[in-house]
């Protein structure tokens, strides 16, 4: 084999000099795995040479399985380019090994073993429809030596020590990233520390929006136009700068974090689908955040399928559009400016084919008068978590929208229009999941280091450390997964599959260190003091958000088999 005559135990503190060239080894053998999987999935779900529905639905653990397989074997692949990156600039230091050693040593495992798509649903390789002879190629030494010596107590015991040592570190770990963005993300860290963290818990247990003061503080650091061009009044800057802002912004809390996509998502449905005069009328005031948007898709009865709508848009004698129906899960829609709203236009269509897309003004309310506008009703949702911009209910009887204002100024692309923006939306989706999960470990760090049980620190307890270490292993791989998404994304590569997989992964990797937070609390996580009980839920809705757990799986799994 390619290591004979080598040490190769992976001592926790001293990690090989060769691990590079190990964990690399690996990647040939789990794709060949995932190429197998492919093949057999699309066995199992083709008819007459054609995926079919039908089929991926009676085969739906096999055909979503393989959408997790194929996220564990990309994330593997960024982690591998992310140590390389880090080795070649001299700065793979023993935390970085650390973290790169025991994310393939569990991941292969769960290969191998088992991978939990989510609590109660773990995907074995027979799922799959994999056999003994099909999983061979994965019996080679760099394997066996990683599932067996990778992720050890020692390793997550040393980690955790590194982690204490390094506490005034931005990142466990270097993100790999350039120093212009680690720059962006020092400034919203501070400001998050400084404005958004004194103040997120009481925001939550109060169920209060998020004070006026700190939007207009986030447009005056040009959040809302990000990634508007500069000629329309925007900073022109990468979707890798929205990862970092959001992530640091939710780390804070979720609802500051999430400010921004309403922003982003109305700026990519004017860029990608709107006129010129559209793009120059509504992409500064965005961006300046003049004006806050809100995004008003989703209806009572249809959920994620959003072909099904009902709302309907009726021309008039003056081209301008009545619209009539309900909206529900709506997203910050008493004080904002303008809906982005999704109707049928089409009334002989019980499809896609029929929607449109209109940038729907209105008032802004108040806490007296919510909405104001004729013609629109609404009413808040009560929710666990999540709250900062509340969620609404809306109805619409001959709500009144100007022609100008269907977006591209014509109708029928409304669902197309909505389809670009999916890559954008679960990139940073993904992000704030990351940035959730940064949170939960710094809690629980804290509260580790704090808490003393049996005459010392819960943290120098061997279950404790290793859920503390797990959890940094897990979002440095959601980030670098992330990561790669945007670089896709601003290297104009399609990344439908790639964002699809950051938000699969970063959702449940954010809920899994939320619940492990608390468990590291005890009894005092379970009270709402803490804001560990806040983080909870703020993570618990990462997996249903644009696009849950379940379609985002389908959604990549008909792509790998399309």
């Amino acid at each position: 084999m390619a290591h004979d005559g080598q040490d190769l135990s992976l001592d926790a503190a001293i990690v090989l000099p060769d691990l590079l060239s190990l964990t690399k080894a690996t990647l040939g053998p789990i794709e060949q795995v995932f190429e197998t999987a492919k093949s057999t999935v699309r066995d199992a779900v083709v008819a007459d040479g054609r995926v079919s529905g039908a089929l991926i639905e009676a085969n739906q653990a096999a055909a979503h399985g393989l959408a997790w397989l194929a996220t564990y074997v990309e994330a593997l692949r960024q982690m591998q380019a992310w140590a390389e990156r880090l080795e070649s600039d001299s700065r793979l230091s023993e935390v970085e090994q650390l973290l790169h050693q025991i994310a393939f040593g569990e991941y292969l495992a769960q290969i191998r073993g088992g991978i939990p798509m989510s609590q109660g649903e773990i995907l074995r390789p027979h799922d799959m429809g994999l056999t003994p002879a099909d999983l061979a190629c994965l019996a080679i030494d760099e394997i066996e030596i990683l599932v067996a010596k990778g992720n050890t107590q020692a390793a997550r015991t040393r980690l955790v020590e590194l982690m204490q040592e390094r506490s005034a570190e931005i990142t466990v770990g270097a993100s790999g990233l350039d120093e212009e963005l680690e720059m962006i993300r020092e400034q919203f860290r501070r400001y998050a520390v400084d404005r958004v963290e004194p103040h997120a818990h009481e925001w939550h247990l109060k169920d209060e929006l998020i004070p006026m003061e700190i939007i207009d503080e986030l447009a005056e650091m040009g959040v809302f136009g990000l990634t508007i061009p500069e000629n329309l009044g925007g900073f022109g800057m990468s979707k890798a700068s929205m990862v970092v802002v959001s992530e640091e912004l939710s780390r804070g809390y979720i609802g500051v974090g999430s400010l921004g996509t309403r922003s982003e998502i109305a700026a990519e449905l004017i860029l990608a689908g709107g006129t010129d005069e559209q793009k120059s009328q509504w992409l500064p005031k965005i961006a300046s955040g003049e004006i806050l948007p809100t995004a008003v898709f989703t209806e009572p009865n249809t959920g994620s399928d959003l072909g099904s709508l009902r709302t309907r848009a009726v021309k008039d004698e003056n081209g301008d559009y009545k619209v009539t129906g309900n909206k529900t899960w709506i997203t910050h829609a008493a004080r904002t400016h303008v809906m982005t709203l999704l109707a049928r236009t089409d009334p002989s269509t019980t499809d896609y084919k029929g929607l449109s897309m209109f940038l729907a003004e209105k008032i802004p309310g108040t806490d007296e008068a919510p909405f104001p506008t004729e013609g629109m009703t609404g009413g808040e949702i009560e929710v666990l978590g999540y709250r900062g911009m509340k969620e609404y209910e809306l109805g619409f009887d001959n709500f009144h929208v100007k022609g100008e204002n269907l977006l591209g100024g014509e109708e029928g692309n409304g669902f197309k229009q909505l389809m670009q923006t999916f890559e954008s939306a679960r990139i940073q989706t993904a992000a704030r999941a990351i940035g959730v999960a940064q949170a939960s470990l710094d809690a629980a760090m804290q509260y580790a280091q704090d808490r003393k049980q049996f005459g010392k620190s819960l943290i120098d307890f061997p279950r404790v450390s290793g859920k503390l270490a797990m959890m940094a292993v897990e979002i440095m791989i959601a980030r670098q997964l992330t990561y790669f998404s945007a670089w896709q994304k601003d290297h104009d590569k399609r990344c439908d599959l790639e964002a699809g997989m950051a938000k699969l992964l970063g959702a449940r990797v954010a809920w899994a260190a939320a619940d492990n937070g608390l468990q590291i609390h005890g009894g005092n996580g379970f009270a709402l003091e803490y804001r560990i009980s806040r983080l909870l839920c703020d993570a618990r809705i990462l997996n249903i958000f644009e696009g849950a757990a379940e379609i985002q799986a389908q959604v990549i799994a008909r792509r790998l088999l399309g």
